[in-house]
């Protein structure tokens, strides 16, 4: 049996299974709900008729429980039948599909650390990728037609892969670096579930063998990051800094595009909506469905990239906050994006929603209690914008190229003169 073969059919397996046990567990929170709320109704018919209605109560949780049972049952006893037997004969590889790579990449997001421990077929080490496969960094010379002595490389964001530069079809800003200034360019892709400190070691354990094997000496790393993706990239470089490895050295060049370095509202709000819901018996299933959303989304509520911001701590606590900030990494150029789905980032409602997920103060790395340090006339503001748009938008390519390519002196005179 081949490894592409053996691989499809045990992603596709676990898929199955993974299905089944969900569809079970979904069952067993309707039931929940169900229960709680016809507690209260037959709390209130007692009151009204007394000892009467206990006799019908006891029949219908009865009747009820036994259907969610069967029905929870059925689920799960089918996906580890279907885990068995079921197979895409002549098939690819789900994870090297687009289509494949891009649920996965979404299910990770969601719940890549679970993933992780309990079906690790699904999960995967973060990788370079060259159209969709895996390629070990000691084999990447096999896949640069041109090497160049300068590279870019590119991070996705939260459950997305490297598939997503390439939005509504367009070219890509790899395609566009490569093509305009003859750059090496390498995408990366992660497992968007787990602890941005997590993915930023692995990212610099990665870096330092890509380094290495690179098929001509590197001279200048350039890390572009979207979203959670420019997180990962810092926290990479600090952690690089921190044990002394050598990549770190020839990184010249940082760019966040829209990434949350102050938090992402949307993670704080459903922190506090997932509390307020465990407390009531009726929405009790929800609030842990919420509770179960994944590590490295937890660590977006405050932009975390170190250990120290979760480990040992109660997830839940509505007090705890991020611990240690992270310093940008001295020598290199530190760049960012922003974006807001009004033309005015003062606009009320761009105030509120940012570019539907990062308000723009986080994504600039300043507010009234944090400032993480980047210099003003480094970043870029696109309005009208969402944060997707970013993945793919001729502004934000056109600034990225004068940043890759020219010393920040030059490109704040730059700018200043258009």
């Amino acid at each position: 049996m081949s490894e592409q073969t053996h691989q499809r059919k045990a992603e596709v397996r676990a898929l199955a299974r993974l299905a089944g046990d969900e569809l079970g567990g979904a069952v067993g929170g309707i039931a929940a709900v169900h229960r709680a709320i016809a507690g209260r109704v037959f709390a209130a018919v007692r009151a009204g008729v007394g000892p009467a209605a206990t006799p019908v109560e006891v029949v219908h949780d009865a009747i009820t429980d036994g259907v969610y049972r069967i029905v929870g049952g059925t689920a799960v006893a089918a996906g580890r039948l279907a885990e068995r037997t079921v197979d895409l004969p002549g098939g690819e590889v789900p994870s090297r599909t687009v289509f494949g790579a891009g649920f996965l990449g979404a299910l990770q997001g969601l719940i890549g650390d679970d993933l992780e421990e309990a079906r690790p077929i699904l999960a995967g080490p973060m990788t370079v990728r060259v159209d969709g496969d895996p390629v070990p960094p000691e084999q990447i010379g096999h896949y640069v037609a041109r090497p160049s002595a300068r590279v870019v490389v590119f991070l996705h964001g939260l459950v997305e892969t490297e598939h997503a530069w390439r939005l509504g079809g367009r070219t890509s800003y790899a395609e566009g670096i490569e093509q305009d200034l003859g750059y090496g360019t390498v995408q990366i892709r992660y497992n968007s579930g787990l602890h941005i400190s997590e993915n930023a070691r692995q990212l610099s354990d990665l870096l330092e063998r890509l380094v290495a094997h690179w098929p001509v000496e590197i001279e200048q790393l350039s890390l572009v990051g979207h979203s959670m993706g420019g997180l990962i990239a810092r926290g990479a470089c600090f952690d690089a800094s921190e044990s002394e490895k050598a990549w770190v050295g020839k990184v010249r060049h940082l760019v966040c595009l829209g990434s949350p370095h102050l938090g992402a509202p949307l993670e704080q709000f459903v922190h506090y909506a997932s509390a307020a819901l465990v407390r009531v018996p009726e929405t009790r299933p929800l609030g842990h469905l919420l509770r179960r959303r994944s590590a490295g989304i937890r660590d977006l509520r405050q932009g975390s990239l170190v250990d120290e911001d979760w480990r040992d701590a109660d997830i839940d606590d509505l007090t705890r906050r991020a611990i240690r900030e992270v310093p940008l990494l001295h020598g290199a150029d530190h760049y960012f994006v922003t974006a807001c789905i009004t033309r005015s980032p003062r606009h009320p409602l761009g105030r509120i929603i940012g570019d539907g997920l990062v308000l723009t103060p986080s994504a600039a790395g300043r507010n009234r209690a944090r400032r993480i340090g980047f210099d003003d006339a480094n970043g870029l503001h696109v309005p009208a914008a969402n944060h997707f748009s970013l993945l793919n938008h001729h502004a934000v390519y056109e600034k990225l190229r004068r940043w890759l390519s020219t010393d920040p002196e030059t490109a704040v005179a730059l700018d200043r003169a258009e």
